[in-house]
């Protein structure tokens, strides 16, 4: 191909080959220039190229001139008596399908315009082969989509050497089409199993690729939602499992579950367990499926089992999950470093939630406020603002506890009998102790702290006292707030005032000493 240099003769070349090749079947060997261009060692050739390949490639699908059905081998039919224009089709759709590779190759490229370019440009061949089907019906109505394609853009997209956040947040727009979501599912699951099928390491940054796009899958709530299709259909039949919302949950467990029976990183565990309560479980098929995924989580320990609180919360609640030792082991997650970690807020909301029921034996609720309360004595001021409240809404909600406070006819003790080694609530001897860690808090060197300690000194009103304000305080708060308020008025120290550097003429020292 004789061409100027640069990318702009690259693109007037392109430009013109393009035209020769639709405009003549003579000209089709042209299109060996063409991809010749798409494996240069320059990014804007590259791009020219694509772009006409783009414009090439679209145009013969949308005429037809690509060979439709079960694409034999070329040399077979180019030896063979088959007439020159199943010949051309044949040979076309072979340069087609070179295109596509090379297109998914140019993901991987170092340019993020190429890769961008790339990936737009094999969706719309997605498109344009949805609606001139490369494949025959198997019967009418049957519903045909390019999955062997959109197939090759999931796995390029879910790279095991590059980091390709940056290509899937562009490609999250094609998420919002129905279809597209739907074998996005499909084939993101037959990825998945591919990869680590076999493999004794998958790489990070698999991972990391595989769960920003999983977590970029939103299911609609209901099934008239599912109304935008990226490939327009005359007339959807009831029959393509497309078109329900049931078929789309199951493709989002199958997902979902493929992906977590793995052994992940644990940094990546936590990324799943904060959304695994609002974007997982309202949309899976069946959510109790889930149980073994954070019934696992909840036993490592620390923040991951802080974070699969929510989900097991839900699954309790909502689908009457048992989980035998959930209180032993919630009252083993209460130590000096839940004051300190990044979702202290989530955990103590849960953890108020779990502990709101009426129904719950007092050893258990004052096995917990005992906890706390001892835990309290090395917290930081704002956390201690958010625990006693919490200790006192314990009180308020199981009177039998209150003992813990006020115990008439108590026998004087020498120890506290309180065990914080123990970590069984019920062996603990919580119910036989008492809260002096709060009225040791009454000397905090904190004043707001002092004054929330001392609310046990009366009586404990019935309405509680909302801790949801001050779950997220923080120390740069209190001090915010400790800087604008208002000292108190000078206070005057003598009705008189003082007149000259001696006081008044009258005075003794005025008597007794002169300024010269």
């Amino acid at each position: 191909m004789e061409r100027e240099a640069g990318p702009e003769g690259a693109r007037r070349a392109l430009g013109r080959l393009v035209e020769a090749v639709l405009a003549s079947r003579g000209e089709a060997n042209a299109v060996f220039d063409i991809l010749a261009v798409l494996q240069s060692e320059d990014q804007e050739e590259i791009q020219e190229a694509v772009r006409a390949c783009s414009r090439l490639f679209g145009a013969l699908l949308a005429r037809g001139e690509l060979f439709v059905g079960q694409l034999p081998s070329e040399e077979m039919v180019m030896a063979g008596s088959q007439g020159a224009a199943r010949k051309y089709k044949v040979w076309m759709r072979h340069r087609y399908h070179s295109c596509c590779n090379r297109l998914g190759e140019l993901l991987a490229h170092p340019s993020f315009q190429v890769k961008e370019l790339a990936l737009s440009t094999l969706m719309k061949f997605v498109q344009l082969e949805g609606v001139h089907p490369l494949e025959k019906p198997k019967w009418e109505g049957n519903y045909l989509f390019p999955r062997q394609l959109f197939k090759s853009v999931v796995e390029g997209l879910l790279s095991l050497e590059e980091d390709h956040s940056l290509l899937l947040s562009q490609f999250r727009e094609y998420l919002e089409h129905d279809d597209i979501r739907y074998h996005t599912m499909q084939a993101a699951s037959d990825t998945v199993a591919r990869v680590t099928d076999g493999r004794p390491e998958v790489p990070l940054t698999f991972w990391n690729n595989a769960f920003t796009l999983l977590s970029s899958v939103s299911l609609p709530r209901q099934e008239s939602n599912l109304s935008s299709f990226y490939i327009k259909h005359e007339g959807p039949s009831d029959k393509w499992k497309v078109v329900h919302l049931k078929e789309h949950r199951k493709a989002f467990q199958v997902m979902w579950l493929g992906f977590l029976k793995h052994q992940l990183p644990l940094r990546l565990c936590k990324k799943v367990l904060v959304i695994m309560h609002d974007s997982i479980l309202p949309h899976l098929a069946q959510p109790t499926l889930m149980i073994d995924f954070l019934t696992r989580a909840y036993d490592i320990g620390g923040a991951v089992s802080l974070l699969a609180l929510n989900g097991l919360f839900i699954l309790i609640h909502k689908h009457n999950l048992e989980y035998p030792d959930f209180y032993r082991k919630l009252y083993s997650l209460l130590n000096p470093s839940v004051f300190h970690v990044k979702y202290r807020a989530r955990f103590f909301h849960l953890a108020d939630l779990f502990l709101s029921s009426s129904h719950l034996p007092a050893y258990l609720v004052a096995a917990f406020a005992k906890r706390l309360a001892r835990l309290a004595l090395t917290a930081p001021p704002e956390a201690l603002l958010m625990v006693l409240p919490f200790i006192c809404n314990l009180l308020r909600r199981h009177p039998a506890c209150r003992v813990l406070v006020h115990r008439p006819r108590g026998p004087e003790l020498d120890a506290d009998p309180y065990d914080p080694e123990e970590e069984d609530p019920a062996q603990s001897r919580a119910l036989e102790s008492s809260l002096w860690e709060l009225q040791a808090l009454q000397q905090h060197y904190h004043p707001e702290v002092s004054k929330a300690a001392s609310v046990i000194n009366q009586a404990l009103s019935m309405p509680e006292a909302s801790i949801a304000p001050l779950l997220e305080l923080t120390a740069f708060e209190i001090f915010e707030r400790d800087l604008k308020k208002k000292g108190p008025e000078s206070v005057p120290l003598e009705f008189i005032p003082a007149q000259g550097l001696l006081g008044r003429r009258d005075d003794l020292c005025a008597q007794h000493f002169t300024l010269s």
